[in-house]
């Protein structure tokens, strides 16, 4: 198999936590899992199946698992990405000598999220996530946009619900909304652009 030249110049070349994301490459490849460049970043997978994927951010490098929410963690090192994470679990790291030192739970943790892959595990699907009566309010005023909110994927139902819900007051959930509304009849989520 040929090198993908894209892959190899993020490890090499990269100005942000490139010892600790080589570092990390060693321990996942010896682990037997295949290295793909997806979503521009490192992903890996084992028999087609992502199991995670190497993130550089500004403050750490992650290395977050796709199911890590199923993934057996004796130790504790995954935590969900966020307040409102399902599924995708990650542990984070400053140091080479982080990574080396947590090498023998990160194979753990790999050999789980095969194992969850290969039984077909799967997280319960969320549900219908709470929506807050300016929202619902604006649904009875324009049957034609809970129509379209409707139509929304449940990923993007929850999360322009949890965005509305997020504000403190009624003024500036109306506000979100009414800025939101056009993407909502698009069928964009609150991220898409």
């Amino acid at each position: 198999m040929h090198p993908d030249h894209g892959l190899e110049q993020l490890f090499t070349s990269a100005d942000k936590w490139r010892s600790e994301a080589q570092a990390l490459r060693v321990i996942l490849l010896d682990c037997g899992l295949e290295e793909a460049l997806k979503w521009g970043k490192p992903c890996y997978s084992h028999d087609g199946a992502n199991i995670c994927i190497i993130q550089r951010m500004k403050d750490f490098l992650a290395l977050m698992f796709f199911k890590g929410a199923l993934v057996e963690d004796a130790d504790g090192l995954l935590v969900p990405q966020g307040p409102n994470s399902r599924s995708g679990y990650r542990a984070t790291f400053t140091s080479v000598a982080q990574v080396n030192q947590a090498a023998d739970s990160l194979r753990s943790c790999v050999q789980s999220a095969i194992d969850v892959e290969r039984r077909g595990l799967k997280l319960e699907k969320p549900g219908q996530p709470d929506l807050p009566e300016e929202l619902v309010s604006a649904f009875d005023d324009d049957p034609g946009f809970r129509a379209a909110f409707d139509a929304l994927t449940p990923g993007r139902q929850r999360g322009y619900a949890l965005h509305f819900s997020d504000a403190r007051n009624a003024e500036t959930r109306f506000r979100r909304i009414n800025k939101y509304r056009e993407a909502i009849f698009d069928g964009k989520g609150l991220h898409d652009r």
